[in-house]
């Protein structure tokens, strides 16, 4: 068996159109098939080749927010990846508008921001930098504060990330 990465997630919210309307006018995506009445919504990322990377199914405004990490095992977080430090920058500022960016960090290899979507579930949008730039951060933990400035200095605003 050889597994070569995540499909797709599905995520269960309060408003699968609430989700998707974020998802489209914040992150770029574009509907696949949304029911009518709302009840889900498939969506791509705007540069992806899958058929989708994310669904929704609402289970209405009522739902509690989740406590996973704090009281209860569940998932953390999503990861979207961007092709470049300026997207990564564009993605940022469209964040920061909207009242979603949540942290910002450098993981050595990556550089990532954190958000929160509509109903505070978090996801990470990052950029994977070239691999001959890794070295003892490839096999360690690290977790600096982000400067996307100086990344675009040492990289460059166009350089394609690792897996571009």
């Amino acid at each position: 068996m050889r597994i070569t990465g995540l499909n797709h997630a599905v995520l269960y919210v309060r408003d699968a159109n609430r989700h998707a309307a974020f998802y489209r006018d914040v992150l770029g995506f574009v509907d696949v098939t949304m029911d009518p009445d709302g009840r889900y919504a498939f969506m791509r990322a705007g540069g992806s080749p899958n058929h989708h990377d994310i669904a929704f199914f609402t289970i209405g405004e009522g739902a509690r927010s989740s406590d996973a990490g704090a009281g209860a095992v569940g998932l953390y977080h999503l990861a979207w990846e961007v092709p470049t430090l300026a997207d990564l920058l564009e993605t940022e500022q469209r964040l920061r508008e909207v009242g979603a960016l949540a942290g910002a960090s450098d993981h050595g290899v990556n550089k990532s921001l954190y958000a929160k979507d509509p109903d505070g579930i978090e996801f990470e949008v990052m950029w994977l930098s070239p691999v001959e730039s890794w070295g003892d951060a490839a096999t360690r933990a690290v977790i600096e504060p982000l400067d996307i400035a100086a990344e675009i200095e040492r990289f460059g605003a166009r350089t394609l990330g690792a897996n571009q």
